[in-house]
């Protein structure tokens, strides 16, 4: 076995742990973040109401998005860890939306919203980042 093909090896499980890792954070941000619509849609006065602020929404209505986004990220989240190809397009899109929306919550949930825009970044680059087609050429 040369040196090139152990490195190869080594980089691909490092990314499949990677994806495996983001799969298992998407699972809990999506815990996290339908729990957060269920504060919203519950009236929770745990959130802060700014008044002018350029993008206005009802909480309830901004918790159902949280609630549904978030129950989807689940399902997305445990195929990732299968290792499922459609799981690491669908956990991209569902990570970048609720990356937006939390975006949008800033000022109802300052700090928590900031927590998750830095998780579900990480959780893009980690979908993002692994490549298995380009190690089927270099063995």
């Amino acid at each position: 076995m040369t040196q090139s093909t152990m490195s190869n090896r080594g980089t691909n499980s490092l990314a499949g742990g990677v994806v495996t890792f983001g799969g298992v954070m998407l699972v809990l941000a999506g815990v996290l973040d339908a729990l957060r619509g269920i504060m919203a849609i519950a009236k929770d006065n745990i959130f802060v109401s700014t008044p002018n602020y350029v993008f206005r929404f009802d909480v309830e209505g901004w918790g159902w998005i949280h609630l549904i986004l978030g129950v989807l990220a689940i399902p997305v989240g445990l195929s990732l860890v299968k290792g499922r190809l459609w799981a690491r397009i669908a956990g991209v899109v569902i990570a970048g939306l609720l990356l937006i929306t939390s975006f949008l919550a800033l000022p109802y949930y300052p700090f928590w919203s900031i927590v998750l825009i830095a998780l579900y970044a990480f959780i893009i680059w980690a979908l993002c980042v692994y490549r298995p087609e380009s190690h089927v050429g270099s063995r």
